[in-house]
Formats: structure tokens, sequence, C-alpha cells
């Protein structure tokens, strides 16, 4: 899905068929504030956005979005001469920027790239939340061994670091797994990987 906010309507249009012919369902707002009026945390899709636009300009729309929060990406429309707006706004967590005139493939596969970027980044941060989440669970003797469970200690290695018993050391991965949901060390790791072992 990606969203076109453009105040030129055969630039709209052309894009939205453009993004039709490769199955990408386009929606067109035709300036900012109405996109803005509309928009949604959750709203899925990528943001391919003008730079230049009557009222609100692409820029301006980007620096209320960042200030929301938005976690969709965004990509940029400009013109030669808006090229150092561009490169600004990329630095400042824009997706990317094509220049106009654009080839039309190019243009569909580096929104699709940068919408698949910016999945994989919420996902990263959701996985992360539910890790804190269920960090927050433990006590921190279960912390301890869930640390050394991911280190690839065995039961007896960690009963010694820890000063306590194997029955012990049992007692805490079982109740790790529990706290957790998860059936067994390999969910664990994939779960955490390097991410617990190190901090």
């Amino acid at each position: 899905m990606v969203h076109i906010v453009d105040d030129d309507a055969a630039m709209r249009d052309a894009l939205a068929w453009l993004f039709q012919t490769r199955n990408v369902h386009a929606y067109q707002w035709d300036s900012g504030e109405a996109f803005l009026s509309a928009w949604e945390p959750a709203m899925p899709g990528c943001i391919l956005l003008d730079i230049r636009m009557p009222g609100m300009s692409g820029l301006e729309v980007f620096d209320a979005l960042l200030e929301r929060h938005a976690s969709q990406a965004v990509v940029f429309l400009s013109g030669h001469g808006d090229l150092a707006s561009a490169v600004e706004a990329l630095k400042r967590g824009a997706a990317d920027f094509i220049e106009k005139p654009f080839n039309d493939n190019d243009v569909v596969d580096r929104v699709l790239a940068a919408g698949v970027a910016a999945a994989k980044k919420r996902q990263a941060a959701q996985l992360a939340e539910q890790r804190e989440t269920l960090l927050k669970t433990l006590s921190v003797r279960e912390r301890d061994v869930l640390r050394c469970v991911l280190q690839g200690m065995l039961n007896k290695q960690i009963a010694d670091m820890l000063g306590v018993s194997m029955r012990m050391v049992e007692v805490h991965r079982a109740r790790v797994l529990e706290k957790m949901g998860l059936r067994n060390v390999v969910e664990l790791a994939r779960l955490f990987g390097h991410d617990f072992q190190n901090s």
C-alpha cells in the first residue's frame, strides 16, 4: 500500500496507475493537510510525499509526522531545486528521495523497498518491547539464570557460578520458560538472541 501526497492530480493519477500495475493499492491525497487529518499511527503503507506543494510543504508534513513518531516510511519526490532539502530530510529519517523526472519501475521498486524496511523496523521495535515486558516479570535470580542459559551454560555451571543447587537452577529455568510462555531454550534464544546476554 502507498499513500501518494501530491497537489498535482495528473501526477497522482499516473503514480497510482503505476503502483496498481504492480498490485500495490494506492491512496491519493491532494494536500499534506488532508493526509495528516486522516493519518493514524497504525496506518499501513509507505508515504510518497512531494516536497513542493501549496499550503503545507512536503517537508512540513514530514516534520509533523516526526512529531507524531510516525513509523511509516517516507519517500520524497523532489525536483532538481529541492535536492538539498531532500538530502536534509534523509539525514532526519526519510527513507529515500526520488528526483523528477523518474523511471517508472525505479519509483515502485524504491517505494516497496522502503516499505519493507519500515515494516522490519516496526517488527524489531515490537519485539524489543515484548522482551522488555517479559523481563519485568522475572526476579533478579531468574534474570541471572536466563543470562547464563543464553550464554550456553549447563545447569551445573550455572549452579557453580551462582552458588545455588542444580535443583534450584532447574526450578528457575522452568519459571523463566513459564513466564515467557516458551517451551524450550531454543525459543528463548530466538526471542532474545544476543540482546540480553550482553546487557
